[in-house]
């Protein structure tokens, strides 16, 4: 019996880690000190259009994706009926964190927002990912789900620059999940092992049609330093300490006993929120 309980718990430890911003790798690079908030803080975020801009113009066309870039864009599931008893199951502290003076990530328009903050450093965030994108592919047409990248200093600022700048070239939905199978699965890039140069993770989004000279340029552009900013001021406001994190609303940091459960609590977050805007 006490054999059994041993390999059960072992099972379950995986379950239930998160990669925190105090736990620095063993043969991680040494993290550079933090940079100034203030002026940061201050860059206005990018406007949609001119990102896009900047994408025309140095994301070169992949081969193979004129059929897929065709097809018609999936369309979010119908809303279901509103349930007056949502979120009665919930107790504060255990199943969730109500933040003092939260703010959505971007304005709701009529929306419930979820906000996933991530590293694709993290291994923790690398086991999420294919429950949190099955999960996410299935939610009402009146919830927007967002991914936002954590910065905790070193690497993960890196790549959370390497997100934005992906995103403006419009190839997160190409490189999301290949990212996290280069740094966690295949090891060709170091994530928390070492440091990826700057070139190297350009290199890697080079495969995806885009020039890794223009893509380095971008990482260290106004653009996606204030889009950085904005991410890093959301994940403190939002009491973030470690990843991954489901943020409801800006109101709602889910808590859990593990992946699934954190999924669960925030489908009825979801909708105790849709419930409150009817």
């Amino acid at each position: 019996m006490n054999q059994r309980l041993a390999l059960l718990s072992l099972l379950l430890l995986p379950l239930l880690t998160a990669c925190s911003r105090q736990e620095p790798a063993a043969d991680a690079a040494p993290a550079p000190a933090p940079a100034t908030e203030a002026p940061a803080a201050e860059a206005p975020p990018a406007t949609d259009a001119a990102d896009t801009g900047a994408a025309d113009q140095a994301a070169a066309p992949a081969t193979g994706d004129d059929a897929e870039a065709d097809a018609p864009a999936p369309t979010a599931p119908p809303a279901p009926p509103v349930d007056p008893n949502a979120g009665a199951s919930l107790v504060e502290g255990r199943d969730y964190v109500e933040i003092a003076n939260g703010q959505p990530f971007a304005p709701r328009d009529g929306k419930v927002e979820v906000v996933e903050i991530f590293g694709y450093v993290c291994p923790a965030c690398a086991n999420f990912q294919p429950l949190v994108s099955s999960w996410k592919s299935k939610l009402p047409a009146d919830v927007r789900f967002t991914y936002v990248p954590a910065l905790f200093g070193g690497t993960w600022d890196d790549y959370a620059r390497a997100f934005y700048a992906a995103e403006s070239m419009g190839l997160v939905d190409k490189t999301h999940d290949a990212m996290y199978q280069a740094i966690h699965i295949e090891r060709s890039l170091k994530g928390e092992r070492g440091r990826d140069s700057v070139e190297d993770i350009a290199a890697f989004y080079g495969k995806y049609g885009v020039d890794p000279k223009q893509f380095a340029s971008t990482m260290s552009s106004f653009a996606v330093n204030a889009k950085a900013a904005r991410a890093k001021q959301f994940a403190m406001r939002s009491q973030i300490s470690g990843t991954p994190s489901l943020v409801i609303d800006g109101k709602y940091l889910v808590k859990g006993s593990s992946y699934e459960n954190m999924l669960q609590i925030a489908d009825e977050l979801i909708a105790m929120e849709r419930a409150a805007g009817q």
